[in-house]
């Protein structure tokens, strides 16, 4: 199985940090995000690695790695980034992450392990990441609301009351999903030709989308979302106060 990293954007609220440095190349206890993030794939066997760079790009360096490049990454979001690698996506299973967060190699393990097309990695203990991250605001949490077992909101703004827990930015994608999603992709990008300053889903604008958004989209066209259900066991780290307390934390 292929691992898709998400590593394009500059990483604004980790500066000055990420000055000189992609976010992914941060440092937490003596590794990079990035090597935390490689060792958990390769415990379970993920050597295959696709990397879609962008700020800093050549500053990322993973040997054996193919490489995409979002060249207009301050412009786009997490959606569009992720489609700079379509050439990876449509005929295999694949695992995704976002290069921020770090998460432990039974995380890995147990999403591998989920016979769900499209299965996300929801954190139960969400709460108590954000006692005391300021700097980080709930809002901001991409929470989920599940209904029989399946996923039926996804993303920011979702309501906190009744939900099963955050979305980390890690998941799992069959090979059916992935030519699911492939060709969600296709369909979306020509209907908001010319519009992509048009809203979609909970994004203001279809060029700024989340990777949540074209999720949500899956939902509404009947694919069944399900949840990998995990108790903390994972840290995002998008400010210098979540590198402080990833510092504190970090169990390997």
């Amino acid at each position: 199985m292929k691992a898709i990293i998400l590593a394009a954007g500059m990483g604004r609220r980790l500066a000055p940090v990420t000055d000189d440095a992609p976010k992914c190349l941060t440092e937490i206890g003596g590794r990079t995000i990035l090597e935390h993030q490689l060792q958990a794939f390769r415990a379970n066997g993920v050597d295959d690695i696709v990397v879609v760079r962008g700020y800093r790009a050549e500053d990322i360096q993973v040997p054996g790695a193919r490489y995409y490049l979002n060249d207009d990454y301050q412009n786009n979001n997490i959606l569009w980034s992720l489609f700079y690698a379509a050439p990876e996506i449509g005929s295999e299973p694949f695992l995704f992450t976002y290069c921020d967060i770090v998460f432990h190699p039974d995380v890995v393990k147990k999403t591998i392990a989920s016979p769900g097309d499209f299965a996300l990695v929801v954190d139960r203990e969400w709460q108590r990441a954000y006692e005391g991250r300021t700097l980080h605001p709930l809002p901001e949490a991409e929470l989920t609301q599940v209904r029989d077992g399946a996923i039926v909101e996804v993303g920011k703004r979702v309501s906190a009351e009744g939900t099963l827990g955050e979305f980390i930015g890690l998941m799992k994608v069959s090979a059916r999903g992935a030519a699911v999603l492939a060709e969600t992709w296709r369909d979306v990008r020509a209907r908001y030709q010319g519009r992509e300053d048009q809203p979609f889903h909970r994004a203001a604008q279809f060029r700024k989308a989340y990777l949540t958004d074209m999720l949500q989209e899956l939902v509404a066209r009947g694919e069944r979302l399900v949840p990998v259900e995990i108790d903390g066991e994972w840290r995002e780290i998008d400010t210098l106060q979540d590198l402080e307390r990833a510092r504190t934390w970090i169990w390997f």
